[in-house]
């Protein structure tokens, strides 16, 4: 692929994901840390918190990626259906006001075909209908994006990890990738911020920007500042050095069978604590060597779909750095069944060189548990 393929894309995805982290770095700061969450959130029939950020940061995403790329249909984990109600005036109003402040931020990231968003700011039907193009159904052919707006919601409510997760895809191959995580350190070595470090503001070294695009390898840049990028890569290990390398896996045990993944530390050698942390932040930090394997197992009966946007960006982002994603059968993830990634069963990111051998773990270590079928 050309190193040229997909310019505009990629700095158009990378403005929106700015904006968007900037803005929910912002609603943390002014209505989570400084009042009871659930001010700032409701609840969906799933029982996962939506905040205000994540309204304003998809209506966000979509008005850019609208501006530059009209017809480009979107599948976006929120739309504008609560807040079209009465009693969400309120938050309503809040929303369209973070979308004008994140929209009037300085233009930095986009160097060419600079758009506008209109004649002053956008107003609420804008907003609502922004969030109403995340609708699409996806599918197999053509251009789509992926998004995410705040991707591990109780980490962004906790003032953990939480990412703003962007993914550019064409007959459902992803082919760019953009990641805003705002409580990540730029440099790994700084270690990991404590949970309510973002609301002290104790940590001035907090916020990073992940990009891959299909081809052309993974970068790592302030998410404060258009500052230089720097290329990123996973750690290569091999087998018989397993017994350095550690897990990255979800807080939440209903997002990830913690017990088996401690069978199958076991089964590889593997000795480290696992580092947990939400949303897609897990990719991103085993991108860059910060941890090594990804597993995301399927819980229970394995029925649940993986939904597109939790995987799109991240996956690529690994698969730039010299990783392999796949479900926990080694099959590669397949983006272009719709919503979902309804023939794949969990997901498991390693580096290539040991990726097989932590497949015919998970197997064993699924069988073990009469979960074989999975």
């Amino acid at each position: 692929m050309s190193a040229q393929a997909y310019t505009l894309e990629r700095s158009v995805a990378l403005s929106a994901v700015t904006r968007a982290s900037s803005l929910t770095s912002r609603v943390f700061a002014s209505l989570v840390s400084k009042s009871d969450p659930s001010s700032a959130s409701v609840t969906k029939s799933d029982a996962s918190p939506v905040t205000v950020g994540d309204y304003a940061a998809q209506a966000v995403v979509n008005i850019v990626l609208g501006a530059y790329f009209p017809d480009d249909p979107i599948v976006g984990e929120e739309d504008a259906a609560h807040l079209r109600k009465p009693e969400s005036e309120t938050l309503k109003r809040q929303v369209v006001q973070l979308v004008n402040e994140a929209l009037a931020l300085e233009e930095k990231e986009v160097v060419a075909q600079k758009k506008s968003w209109g004649d002053g700011p956008v107003s609420d039907e804008q907003v609502l209908a922004a969030l109403d193009r995340g609708n699409h159904q996806g599918g197999n052919k053509g251009r789509m994006w992926a998004l995410d707006p705040i991707d591990g919601t109780k980490g962004f409510l906790r003032g953990g990890q939480y990412a703003v997760c962007l993914g550019f895809l064409v007959d459902g191959e992803v082919q760019v990738g953009v990641m805003g995580c705002p409580n990540l350190p730029l440099d790994p070595k700084d270690g990991l911020p404590k949970e309510g470090d973002a609301a002290s503001n104790s940590r001035s070294d907090l916020g990073v920007a992940f990009i891959a695009v299909r081809g052309q390898g993974a970068s790592q840049r302030s998410l404060s500042s258009s500052g230089k990028e720097q290329s990123i890569s996973m750690r290569q290990l091999t087998s018989s050095g397993l017994e350095d390398a550690s897990f990255c896996e979800s807080v939440e045990a209903g997002h990830s069978s913690h017990g088996t993944n401690k069978r199958i530390a076991e089964l590889l050698g593997i000795t480290k604590e696992s580092v947990r942390m939400d949303s897609q932040a897990k990719y991103a930090s085993v991108s860059r060597g910060d941890g090594d394997i990804y597993l995301r197992l399927p819980v229970g009966d394995g029925s649940y779909q993986e939904k597109i946007w939790d995987h799109a960006s991240g996956s690529l982002l690994v698969h730039e750095a010299g990783g392999i994603v796949s479900d926990c059968r080694g099959k590669p993830l397949e983006f272009g069944q719709g919503r979902t990634l309804k023939l794949n069963r969990g997901v498991i990111a390693a580096p290539k060189g040991v990726h097989a051998e932590v497949i015919r773990a998970v197997g064993k270590a699924l069988e073990e548990e009469g979960r074989g079928h999975l």
